[in-house]
């Protein structure tokens, strides 16, 4: 038995709208899972290695529940070009230079520290088509200390000549790809029709099989922009809404995770609580590709589960602290645009979406409840502007999304081992 105790300001989130600080105070674990927090440290626990983190916080480490690992090179690039302008010019030419095993190494390698560093421990994550490439992302991402999914994306039409599959071929590689994936022991296989437009009746037919036969979790998009509904609605004319386009196929229910829903109305939102579905909002991508801003609150309040995306790189920050930020604005945006009918995201709130809301997604409890591997960050914010130290740690916590840097996180926890 190791145990293994943090000794500082304890901050959490356990649940939507909940903030619980414990100042001082003991954060223990146990072979790596939390046993509990606690005031004063109890006397059964007197033998165990004490990490005193001073005046620093310790809180939740964030979760990424939607990006594309090939667009990392990309980043920041086409900014200035809807979605699926942007997808033509720069996105698919970009993807396809995963083909080469090499290449796709030298990028994961870095994009998987770049992560760690920055406090992301859990990630739901789509590769390129090529698996070669997708094996190679589980190996650094595992390697690095993430935990979470990744998929080889699934694509046999409308995606050009360079990235396009057969369908025989997609078929044939997935499950391949799955077998070759099959001992790994902290990244684990989603499946990955890239969207309703990429993939055909028949792939979308063979995935949902698949998904069933194997029960697998599945990931997409769904509702992002206006003139990709539109092309749904002429390609499967039999659906009176996007999401039915995955449902028909077995591919919407509670092992799905769905980027966007920027235009859900009420009756697709009432499909995804229905049917159990998560959403991962992207608030940074739906602003730099000019989509749309979603109705997070409403999708809360309907009971829809939502957790966060960086959605690199149509989001231009990596960085999930700076995500929760993009949420917050983006509800104080969607408030501005329904006449203060919506309320927007408290900070709290939103660090929940980017942290515990997804860890029921992972097999997990959020924040740090008893039995669960310890995800977690040590944040020191001495540097940041004075009177850091003279705020309450309230204060602290509250402006930490806005002005930290992976320089300010000086330790990662994942899956009850230190990462960083």
């Amino acid at each position: 038995m190791t145990l293994r105790i943090l000794k500082g300001h304890i901050v959490q989130t356990p649940s939507f709208g909940a903030l619980d600080i414990a100042e001082n105070a003991f954060l223990v674990t146990e072979n790596g899972k939390t046993v509990g927090i606690f005031n004063a440290l109890p006397d059964r626990f007197g033998d165990g290695e004490i990490v005193d983190c001073g005046d620093r916080l310790i809180m939740p480490s964030f979760a990424d529940t939607h990006f594309h690992a090939p667009q990392y090179p990309m980043l920041g690039m086409g900014m200035d070009l809807p979605l699926l302008d942007w997808l033509n010019t720069y996105t698919f030419k970009t993807e396809y230079e995963f083909k080469d095993k090499d290449f796709a190494r030298e990028v994961y390698k870095r994009l998987a520290a770049e992560l760690i560093a920055n406090g992301t421990t859990r990630v739901c994550v789509f590769s390129s088509l090529h698996r070669e490439a997708t094996i190679v992302l589980f190996e650094e991402f595992e390697k690095a200390g993430l935990t979470g999914y990744a998929g080889k994306v699934n694509m046999d039409r409308n995606s050009g000549e360079l990235l396009t599959e057969t369908t025989e071929e997609s078929e044939k590689e997935t499950l391949r790809w799955l077998d070759e994936v099959s001992d790994f022991r902290r990244i684990k296989p989603v499946l990955t029709p890239r969207f309703t437009p990429t993939c055909s009746d028949r792939l979308m037919a063979f995935l949902g099989r698949l998904a069933k036969e194997r029960d697998l979790p599945v990931q997409s998009h769904l509702s992002e922009n206006t003139s990709e509904i539109a092309w749904v609605r002429e390609l499967h004319p039999d659906c009176s809404q996007y999401w039915e386009s995955y449902a028909k196929f077995g591919l919407f229910n509670d092992k799905t995770m769905m980027a966007h829903c920027v235009y859900s109305d009420e009756r697709e939102r009432k499909a995804l609580k229905d049917n159990g579905v998560w959403v991962s909002h992207c608030p940074d991508s739906n602003v730099n590709l000019i989509s749309g801003t979603a109705p997070v609150r409403r999708m809360i309040d309907d009971g829809v589960k939502v957790t966060l995306g960086s959605d690199i790189a149509g989001g231009a920050q990596l960085e999930m602290y700076r995500v929760v930020t993009a949420a917050i604005r983006a509800s104080k945006i969607k408030r501005i645009e329904t006449d203060w009918n919506d309320a927007f995201l408290t900070v709290a709130e939103a660090f929940w979406l980017g942290t515990a809301a997804a860890a029921p997604f992972f097999g997990a409890k959020g924040g740090f409840a008893a039995g669960e591997p310890l995800h977690a960050i040590v944040v020191d914010d001495a540097s940041l502007p004075p009177p850091a130290r003279r705020l309450s740690v309230i204060e602290r916590f509250e402006r930490l999304p806005y002005l930290m840097t992976k320089d300010n996180i000086v330790a990662v926890y994942s899956d009850g081992k230190k990462v960083k």
